[in-house]
């Protein structure tokens, strides 16, 4: 076989592998660049209240939740709310807020900051704050509200919303001076009443037993019967 003819058959292949590698990476590369570490996010508190990085929320929800956060304003507090899709390997939510309030407190950020992240993949929540605020939002406040009030609306469904709301909602109440309102009742599930006899009722009634005299009674009845009347 000529050399010209054996090149030209080896470059149609060539060009498969090439393609079939371009799209591998095409695939995998956005993948990785959602991972999320805190070099990620804006080096200082930015403006907007919300970064929703996870595109989770509604332009409404947006805009709502952001008015609540304002409020915390009031009480000399800079909240904000950050969604991430997927995180950096073996960084943990809470970790990532951490790593962000220090940069932002060494960018001259205020000195109470209450971050409120929720991470989209494993429909996860976490509460982080300012060591100046330890004293009116304590760890076991902070744990309950991102574990139950905020995750609990996430996980059913995917009320990033709602569980944002009712997590803000909560430790604004505390910082007002008011009482904590707890975490939200779960609804218990109740069974309705069924005319289905249960395994022991079954078990305790002589429904049996009525069938075998019902059946022996319908055989021997007949056979008496054509006895009788056969003599």
């Amino acid at each position: 076989m000529p050399p010209s003819l054996r090149v030209t058959r080896r470059i149609p292949l060539l060009g498969v592998v090439v393609a079939l590698f371009m799209g591998f990476a095409a695939f995998w590369m956005p993948a990785q660049a959602l991972a999320i570490a805190a070099s990620g996010l804006p080096a200082s508190a930015p403006q907007e209240r919300i970064l929703d990085t996870a595109d989770v929320l509604s332009r409404a929800a947006i805009g709502e939740l952001s008015k609540t956060l304002e409020s915390f304003s009031a009480e000399r507090v800079d909240a904000h709310l950050i969604t991430v899709n997927r995180l950096d390997y073996g960084l943990s939510l809470s970790q990532l807020g951490n790593s962000v309030l220090e940069r932002w407190s060494e960018s001259g950020g205020e000195p109470n900051q209450v971050l409120f992240l929720i991470d989209s993949q494993t429909n996860s929540a976490a509460v982080v704050t300012s060591p100046g605020l330890v004293t009116q939002l304590d760890a076991s406040l902070l744990r309950s509200t991102a574990r139950t009030t905020m995750a609990q609306p996430i996980r059913d469904g995917g009320r990033y919303r709602q569980g944002s709301l009712d997590a803000m909602t909560r430790l604004l109440t505390v910082l007002q001076g008011g009482e904590d309102p707890g975490e939200p009742i779960t609804a218990e599930v109740v069974s309705q009443p069924t005319n289905i006899p249960t395994k022991e009722e079954t078990k305790s009634s002589n429904a049996f037993t009525w069938i075998v005299v019902l059946l022996t009674v319908g055989t021997i009845v007949p056979m008496l019967t054509w006895w009788v009347f056969s003599r």
